[in-house]
């Protein structure tokens, strides 16, 4: 039968359905990312699945809450998607008492308290202010990680402190960072303010 470049055509994967729980949707946040779209998150009472404990999940988007009939206060069937992503399959109706209430997605941003706006081509919603610090965060991590600049020690807790202080407002703000302003910041130490700095220094000798 031979095989593709990829895979042997002889061969069968099979998959074992994924390990499901029943837990309560306690309530449903909104994050907003890097692009400026803004995603509903399902905060869930604390529930062991497939050896770990999950509390929260994705939710996508407004569409997705409303295909499934999800509300606030349903007890949800939840799996893990590939037994890592954790999701929720839908709400168990049986046990809803009528107290559960409907999601409504809100129309300013939760952080900057700009207008939020949908494509009509779209199923996302988002904030259209390129300066929001939720969204500024979330580029500077992207811009920090493994694939992007690769600025080790330079992670989500740090840059949220760098941009709730002012040091930092864009990209190029942290190739002005001084070893003296980082050890001003909460739980950093010298030798963890040079480290960072070490990291900085050396993305600037990344190829494109």
């Amino acid at each position: 039968m031979g095989a593709t470049s990829k895979n042997p055509r002889w061969a069968i994967a099979y998959k074992f359905p994924a390990m499901q729980a029943v837990t309560k949707l306690k309530d449903i946040i909104v994050q907003v990312g890097r692009t400026g779209v803004i995603t509903p998150v399902a905060v869930m009472e604390p529930v062991k699945l497939a050896g770990s404990v999950i509390k929260r999940a994705t939710l996508h988007n407004i569409d997705e809450i409303r295909k499934k009939d999800i509300k606030i206060g349903d007890y949800v069937l939840i799996e893990k998607g590939g037994d890592v992503i954790p999701r929720i399959v839908k709400p168990v109706i049986s046990r809803r008492s009528g107290s559960e209430k409907e999601f409504i997605m809100p129309d300013k941003c939760p952080v900057c308290g700009s207008k939020v706006t949908r494509d009509a081509n779209e199923v996302a919603i988002r904030c259209e202010n390129y300066t929001c610090p939720s969204q500024l965060k979330r580029r500077l991590e992207h811009f920090a990680s493994r694939d992007a600049m690769n600025m080790e020690n330079l992670g989500e807790m740090l840059i949220d402190q760098l941009v709730n202080t002012g040091l930092v407002h864009d990209y190029a703000d942290i190739y002005f960072l001084k070893k003296d302003d980082l050890i001003r910041l909460e739980r950093m130490a010298d030798k963890s303010a040079q480290n960072i700095i070490d990291a900085v220094e050396k993305s600037r000798q990344n190829n494109l």
